[in-house]
């Protein structure tokens, strides 16, 4: 849609017109969907996506092993019993990252005003857009059309007038999987202006967003099940039971109140990268290689978004599900391997790896926009940390154009040099 048509259709949308239209757009099984468009030999199959069957935890799984009771965040040995035919991948989230980007894309032929939750989410505000591409329901349609023609996935639209409710409307536009069939789902599902209390009130007080375990325990007691319990609820009751910013959130959610925009430019709060061992690793030099692979996935990131970090963190999980992390904050900030993994050399030899390391993670955060171009008379330290930046651009166009695996990251022994080249000094 050219940028001025929008501008003026959007225009139109100001008052005295129409209420809010906005979709929320969520991908069925991103992760599982992402690996069925380069191994179709696996439609139709038990795919989990999360690690070995042996450790690890459920990122996502296809609607035929959802049919077995395998669910995202199960543990993936849980997962293995549940299932014993599935068939596990790891994670790619660098290829996720790049689907993620065209399904994007997609959003953006239809709106400027797409606010993305996740690579696999997003709020599409489509009121201006109705005056182009017809009433939201068509376009609801016309994107779920677009993603599968333009980028092979399928995926479910929720529509309402505001951001919750459309969020809890594409449940209901979903495939679900029950032992005996799977339900493919309309696909698209829309709460109409005027209908959103009569949509919400039948609903299970689980379903609110902020409601989790201890508050669902605490609104049953209670006697608060049906989100039109809450909304008939006095507030000085729920204040009591919740406290009073929680109880005043749900008491609004319950009564459709939900005015907040969708927000184009949405920040990432971090950028991180993670693995679960498929065993326990208390090899110092083996956790740092697996970290180096982590900090150059994170970097490649950063520097995709235009983003520089402040503050880089290094978790460590242990067999026993202890956790441990590390963090410090830069004067300057950084978007490159090097730089990011001179910062968890730093950090590491504070961590008991000896302990064995089921899950190591690398994530940044606290950005910053790329420094200006320097000047002849900084110091060259920084002068070092520029040149790794240009050497990373030049690997990015590398992969770019010929594939991921053109150019990897590799391990050293201890030369004195790290496996970016000499250290500095």
């Amino acid at each position: 849609m050219p940028q001025d048509d929008w501008q003026r259709a959007h225009m139109s949308a100001g008052v005295g017109s129409p209420p809010r239209r906005i979709l929320h757009v969520d991908m069925n099984a991103f992760f599982v969907a992402c690996e069925l468009l380069r191994r179709p030999e696996l439609v139709g199959k038990a795919v989990v996506v999360g690690g070995s069957a042996k450790r690890g935890v459920v990122a996502a799984a296809s609607y035929e092993a959802r049919q077995f009771g395998v669910k995202s965040a199960m543990a993936s040995a849980m997962a293995s019993r549940l299932c014993p035919h599935a068939i596990f991948l790891d994670g790619d989230h660098d290829y996720y990252g790049q689907v993620s980007a065209k399904v994007f894309a997609v959003f953006r032929e239809f709106t400027p005003l797409v606010e993305g939750l996740s690579l696999d989410e997003a709020f599409l505000d489509v009121t201006g857009a109705q005056r182009v591409f017809g009433d939201a329901r068509t376009i609801a349609l016309r994107v779920r059309d677009a993603v599968r023609d333009q980028v092979g996935l399928p995926c479910s639209v929720g529509i309402a007038t505001s951001k919750f409710v459309a969020k809890l409307a594409t449940e209901f536009a979903k495939p679900r999987a029950t032992r005996d069939r799977i339900e493919p789902g309309s696909g698209v599902f829309e709460v109409e202006p005027g209908h959103e209390i009569e949509f919400l009130h039948p609903l299970d007080v689980g379903m609110l967003w902020g409601v989790g375990p201890v508050t669902l325990e605490k609104l049953h007691r209670i006697g608060l099940r049906k989100v039109g319990d809450i909304a008939a609820c006095e507030l000085r009751v729920l204040q009591l039971a919740l406290g009073d910013g929680h109880a005043q959130h749900l008491y609004e959610l319950s009564r459709a109140i939900d005015d907040r925009d969708v927000e184009p430019e949405r920040e990432a709060k971090s950028i991180g990268s993670e693995e679960t061992f498929s065993d326990d690793i208390t090899e110092p030099k083996e956790v740092r290689k697996q970290l180096l692979r982590m900090a150059d996935a994170v970097a490649r990131r950063c520097r995709e978004h235009g983003l520089t970090a402040r503050t880089i963190t290094l978790k460590i999980r242990y067999g026993d599900f202890s956790n441990v992390s590390r963090a410090k904050t830069l004067d300057v900030p950084v978007d490159t391997a090097q730089a990011i993994m001179a910062v968890i050399d730093e950090l590491l030899p504070h961590i008991d790896v000896a302990a064995g390391v089921r899950l190591a993670g690398v994530s940044a955060r606290n950005f910053a926009e790329p420094d200006p171009q320097m000047s002849l008379f900084d110091e060259p330290s920084k002068q070092v940390d520029e040149d790794w930046r240009e050497a990373s651009r030049a690997v990015d166009r590398i992969r770019e154009r010929f594939g991921e695996d053109a150019i990897n990251t590799g391990a050293s022994e201890d030369t004195g040099n790290t496996p970016w080249g000499p250290r500095r000094e």
